[in-house]
C-alpha cells in the first residue's frame, strides 16, 4: 500500500483491483488457514475468540474512557437502491395514529433488512461463513445450519460485546482522503499505522479499519464494493492472529476486493470466522470516530456492540458505540 494509490483530492477512482496483490494460490491459502486455526481451543466453542474477553479484560478496557464522548458507529438505515445497496432495507408505517379510541393515539412502523450486504451496519456471527464445508471448529455446515437457522455459533451465543477498540485510520496515516477501492492493507501497513497513531493492538481487542470509503462515496458517488473495495490482504491475518484479537471490523467488510486468492471471494471472512473464530463488524460509519480520535490524539476507546438476540441468527444489524 502507498499514498500514491489514492490522490489527496481523489478525482480519479483508478483501475479496479489496483494494489490488491500479491496473488495467493489456493494451496497457500489452505496452509494459512491451518496455521491460524484455533479449533478446539475454547469452551464454549460457539463463542470462538470472544472467549478471550473476560470480565477482567472489560474492566481494563474501561480505562480507555477519559472524556466520556460517545460516538455511534452505524450507518443510517438505507432504503434507497444503489450499486452498493441492491437489496434496500425496508421501513414503512403501520399505524398513523388514526384510531379514534381508546386514547392515546399511536404511531408505529415496520423495518426489515437483508443485512448481509454492503449498506447495513451489522455483526457477522461465526456461523455466517464456512470453508470447505466446515464452520468454525470443524462442524459440517450442512448439519449445523438449516432452514430455521444455525444450531451452532449463532449470534445469540455471543451476546453483548464490550472490549477495547483500536482504530487503524489508514488515510490519516498516509495523509490522504481515502484508500482507493482495490487497495490492500498488509501486515507492514498495520505495524506502520500502530507506530504513527501511537497505539498497539493487544489480546482481546477489537480492530477497526478505516479506509475512508464513506468520504469517497460522498465525493464521487456510489460504486459496487463487491467488485472493488479497500481492505485487508490475507498476509495481514497472521499478525492479527498473533496479537490475539477478538473482533475485526471496518467501514467496508474487511476484505480487499478483488480477492487476491484464487477461488475464494472473501478470504479474510473465511480466515477470521471459520478458522480463528473472530466475529466481524461490516459497514461501520467511522468518519465521526476518525474525527474524534484525531481531536483526542489517541486511537483507543471502549467499544460496545449489542446484537439482537436472534436464536439461530447468522448475525445482526447493530449500532456499535465507541466511548472515548
Amino acid at each position: 500500500m502507498n499514498a500514491s494509490a489514492s490522490p489527496a483530492d481523489g478525482p480519479d477512482p483508478g483501475p479496479a483491483g489496483a494494489g490488491n496483490g500479491p496473488a495467493v494460490s489456493r494451496r497457500e491459502f489452505d496452509a494459512l488457514f491451518a496455521a491460524v486455526r484455533t479449533w478446539g481451543r475454547w469452551t464454549p466453542a460457539d463463542r470462538g475468540a470472544w472467549n478471550r474477553v473476560t470480565a477482567q479484560h472489560v474492566r481494563r478496557a474501561t480505562g480507555a474512557v477519559r472524556s466520556g464522548q460517545v460516538v455511534p458507529l452505524a450507518l443510517p438505515w438505507n432504503t434507497v437502491p444503489g450499486p452498493d445497496n441492491p437489496r434496500p432495507a425496508l421501513h414503512h408505517m403501520t399505524d398513523l395514529g388514526d384510531v379514534q379510541s381508546p386514547e392515546p393515539a399511536t404511531h408505529k412502523d415496520f423495518i426489515a433488512a437483508d443485512y448481509h450486504g454492503k449498506a447495513v451496519t451489522h455483526l457477522d456471527a461465526l456461523c455466517h461463513v464456512s470453508y470447505r464445508g466446515q464452520l468454525y471448529g470443524g462442524r459440517p455446515a450442512r448439519e449445523a445450519v438449516g432452514a430455521t437457522g444455525a444450531r451452532f455459533a449463532a449470534v445469540s451465543a455471543l451476546g453483548p460485546l464490550v472490549t477495547r477498540g483500536v482504530l487503524l485510520d489508514l488515510p490519516a496515516v498516509l495523509g490522504i482522503r481515502w484508500l482507493e477501492p482495490g487497495l490492500a492493507v498488509h501486515a507492514a501497513d498495520v505495524i506502520a499505522a500502530e507506530r504513527a497513531l501511537g497505539v498497539r493492538i493487544g489480546e482481546g481487542d477489537a480492530v477497526l479499519l478505516r479506509s475512508g470509503q464513506a468520504r469517497r462515496r460522498a465525493d464521487l458517488g456510489a460504486w459496487d464494493p463487491d467488485t472493488a473495495c479497500a481492505g485487508f490482504h490475507v498476509d495481514a491475518v497472521p499478525l492479527l492472529a498473533e496479537r490475539g484479537i477478538a473482533l475485526l471490523g471496518g467501514d467496508g467488510d474487511s476484505d480487499v476486493r478483488p480477492s487476491p486468492v484464487d477461488g475464494v471471494h472473501s478470504p479474510v471472512h473465511a480466515l477470521l470466522l471459520a478458522a480463528m473464530g473472530v466475529p466481524l463488524l461490516d459497514n461501520l460509519g467511522l468518519e465521526a470516530l476518525a474525527a474524534a480520535t484525531a481531536q483526542a490524539g489517541r486511537h483507543e476507546f471502549l467499544l460496545v456492540v449489542a446484537p439482537l438476540d436472534i436464536p439461530g441468527g447468522t448475525g445482526s444489524p447493530v449500532n456499535p458505540v465507541a466511548v472515548l
